[in-house]
């Protein structure tokens, strides 16, 4: 504890430092706020701590950590883990804790270069830097002493959680995958497929060496008004939950106006935004087949849902089941939260005979149109 508390006062001086004389209003001190503010909003107790994971990346990595309900939980039940996407925080599955961590533990991380977590400056090389993730993972697995626990991730989350399960499978009691990123291999005729226009494929160009949300460090301190107005469906997304519609576009400027060393990391392992350099789809069938999968989309969503098909084809044999729902956009979580935090909590609680049935129902089907 004391610990923690030395490493944020040391945090807190140098963010009010770079604060009042940086162009960026980045506050260590205002983000801390911020996430408080925003989960004052949960019924269940939790509790938020770092996590030492050692050298992983830099000297003395530390993962911020989110642990909900973790005494008052059923502690015979596996606890779930959940990955959050590019430039967000374990703030914002707000409208998913009290559902979701009702009968069970859950851990929300920070990942390394994210939110509150050590802004760890990852290797320039995409494959490195993906398994300084992993292991950035697997140490505070360690240090928080889990034997095996659900995995949810969401986007990049989700990209990085499947990557996480292809090399500790023994960890994983169940791999849930939210909208994930990162899956289908680029199309050649990508720009002829989505009729990309000519202005945009210039603009493009032009911004293909940046970060994905360079704009909201370049705006300074006009970045959460950015966040604001080119995103005000963000706000709409928490409303039910949040009553004070500034907490979420300050909590996304706070989390995303710092160093963006877990945003250059996605960057180095992108072939352009919305596709990988290494996809995962040419990964999964490594997977060990006693890891069941779950895998959730928005129907309005700018991910392509058909790879929780061609991830069905390519585990035979194993329990795969794919959700998707109605109405939602890529923050699935947040779009039709009731519905989603159902699915998560169902799939939590599948008995080992119910994903044996499963597959077998599913080989049965196979077997039938095969058939015909």
């Amino acid at each position: 504890m004391a610990e923690d508390q030395k490493i944020e006062k040391y945090s807190i001086t140098n963010s009010l430092w770079s604060f009042r004389f940086s162009w960026s209003q980045y506050s260590y001190e205002m983000l801390r706020q911020i996430e408080k503010a925003i989960m004052k909003y949960l019924k269940l107790p939790y509790r938020g701590f770092y996590v030492d994971i050692g050298n992983v990346i830099d000297e003395g990595d530390k993962l911020w950590t989110l642990a909900v309900n973790e005494n008052g939980a059923d502690n015979k039940k596996v606890p779930l883990v959940l990955l959050h996407g590019l430039g967000a925080g374990s703030a914002l599955w707000i409208m998913n804790y009290d559902d979701i961590a009702k009968d069970r533990p859950v851990y929300a991380i920070d990942l390394p270069g994210f939110g509150r977590s050590s802004r760890s400056n990852f290797d320039k090389d995409g494959e490195v830097a993906e398994m300084q993730f992993i292991r950035s993972i697997e140490e505070w697995r360690k240090e928080v002493n889990l034997q095996k626990f659900v995995l949810l991730g969401h986007s990049f989350g989700a990209y990085l959680a499947c990557s996480y399960t292809l090399t500790y499978p023994s960890r994983v009691h169940h791999l849930i995958l939210a909208d994930a990123w990162g899956f289908p291999e680029k199309p050649a005729d990508v720009n002829q497929k989505y009729n990309v226009p000519l202005w945009v494929k210039g603009i493009a160009y032009l911004v293909q060496p940046l970060n994905p949300l360079w704009a909201i460090r370049a705006a300074g301190p006009l970045g959460q008004k950015l966040v604001e107005k080119t995103r005000p469906d963000i706000m709409r997304k928490f409303s039910s939950v949040i009553k004070d519609e500034s907490l979420i576009p300050s909590y996304l400027y706070q989390c995303n106006s710092q160093s963006p060393t877990g945003e250059s990391a996605f960057h180095s392992m992108m072939q352009s935004f919305g596709w990988a350099k290494n996809p995962m789809i040419k990964r999964i069938h490594e997977i060990r087949k006693d890891v069941p999968i779950t895998v959730i989309y928005g129907s309005r969503s700018w991910v392509d849902s058909a790879s929780g098909k061609i991830i069905q084809q390519l585990r035979p044999g194993s329990y795969v089941k794919s959700y998707i729902i109605n109405q939602a956009g890529h923050h699935v979580y947040a779009d039709k939260a009731e519905e989603f935090n159902s699915i998560v909590v169902k799939t939590c609680n599948l008995t080992e005979e119910e994903i044996q049935k499963q597959i077998l129902e599913d080989n049965e089907k196979e077997e039938n149109s095969d058939d015909n």
